[in-house]
C-alpha cells in the first residue's frame, strides 16, 4: 500500500465515523419538535436533569439514545 493509498483510506474511515457520529446527536430545535415541546419546557428539563445534554462551545446537542429512552420512560410512567 502506498503512501497515497493510505492517506486516502484514512480519510475514508474518519469520514464514516464523522458521519456516523453527527447522525447520532440532535439539536435544541430537533428536540423540541420530537417531543412536542417550547424552547422553555425544554430548558427547564435540561435544568431539572431530566435529559442529558453536552455543550460544545454555546450550542447544546442531545444524544438521539437518550433522547429515546426519555421518551419511552415518559411513555411508561403516563401509562401507570
Amino acid at each position: 500500500m502506498t503512501l497515497k493509498n493510505f492517506s486516502t483510506r484514512i480519510r475514508q474511515i474518519v469520514g464514516k465515523a464523522s458521519a456516523k457520529n453527527t447522525e447520532e446527536w440532535l439539536d435544541n430545535q430537533e428536540v423540541c419538535l420530537l417531543l412536542k415541546i417550547s424552547p422553555r419546557t425544554l430548558q427547564n428539563l435540561r435544568d431539572n436533569r431530566s435529559i442529558p445534554y453536552t455543550r460544545i462551545e454555546r450550542k447544546i446537542f442531545y444524544n438521539k439514545k437518550e433522547i429515546w429512552n426519555f421518551i419511552e420512560k415518559r411513555n411508561i410512567q403516563s401509562k401507570k
